[in-house]
């Protein structure tokens, strides 16, 4: 089960919960770098792949978005598959997610990708032991395919603390906003929390390679947990600033004579506030 090039996690909580200028002033900066990143990603064709795990509630969706938000969507590409059809039930496992890797200039970022088959399809009896076991021993070799064949492959793993999972499922409880982040499979997890644990604490021993580590993003703190997210995107990847060809504006033509002054709209929505 052991492979060379183990990482060793330390912890990188902060006491406290940081503050919101402190955030938005960090994150603006960091989603400047970002947009930086995309036109290097562009020029150069380079193929990234982010995969994003972790405990349910753990704030990965929301890193995800504050990644993307301010970036294209034709170079970040978020990756959310839903439960596989029967067709692909029948299919090789990994087919589905292979559909999905990047082309030149493209970032894909997994939001839960075929770890699924190490954490919930296996504790929820998805799947046989002998398909859980196979997939950790083979996976390894696909990354290191992926890697060796010039994708950049980055692995999160977002963890929270069982009082803090509580708290925010409690909280998605009495918001509306947020109840459509409850599922019976929310709830499964909660009450599987040590089943889980054991079955990421295999996931990690047997695919936290030297070419293609882990990283534990700590959430409890989801502002400081974003921050530390996108930083790590930013410090994995060699990057350079690419200077920025702003295209010439040409100037407007002139008005057709049978062109109206303004378009003929004929039900405007109506102005409620």
């Amino acid at each position: 089960m052991a492979r060379d090039g183990k990482q060793k996690h330390k912890s990188g909580k902060k006491s406290g919960k940081l503050d919101r200028k402190t955030y938005e002033k960090e994150l603006e900066r960091l989603q400047v770098e970002l947009s930086h990143l995309q036109r290097w990603v562009q020029e150069k064709g380079e193929r990234i792949v982010v995969i994003f795990e972790g405990r349910d509630a753990a704030g990965k969706g929301g890193a995800i978005k504050r990644i993307t938000e301010r970036v294209s969507p034709r170079v970040f590409r978020v990756v959310a598959l839903p439960t596989p059809t029967e067709r692909e039930k029948t299919q090789l496992y990994m087919q589905r997610y292979v559909a999905h890797l990047p082309a030149a200039g493209e970032i894909v970022l997994f939001d839960r990708s075929w770890y699924n088959r190490a954490g919930v399809e296996r504790v929820m009896g998805f799947c046989t032991r002998k398909e859980t076991r196979t997939f950790l021993e083979q996976i390894p070799s696909f990354e290191k395919y992926l890697v060796g064949h010039g994708i950049r492959l980055i692995k999160f793993f977002f963890d929270v603390s069982r009082e803090e999972q509580e708290r925010r499922f409690k909280r998605r409880f009495a918001d509306p906003l947020r109840q459509w982040k409850l599922s019976p499979m929310d709830m499964e997890s909660w009450a599987r929390w040590w089943d889980y644990t054991a079955a990421f604490a295999d996931m990690f021993d047997w695919t936290d390679t030297a070419w293609a580590p882990w990283y534990v993003v700590e959430s409890d703190d989801k502002k400081r947990a974003r921050l530390n997210c996108i930083a790590q995107i930013l410090d994995l990847i060699p990057y350079e600033k690419v200077p920025f060809d702003a295209p010439a504006i040409p100037k407007r033509r002139r008005r057709g004579k049978n062109v109206p002054e303004t378009l003929p709209f004929k039900t405007i929505v109506p102005n409620r506030v």
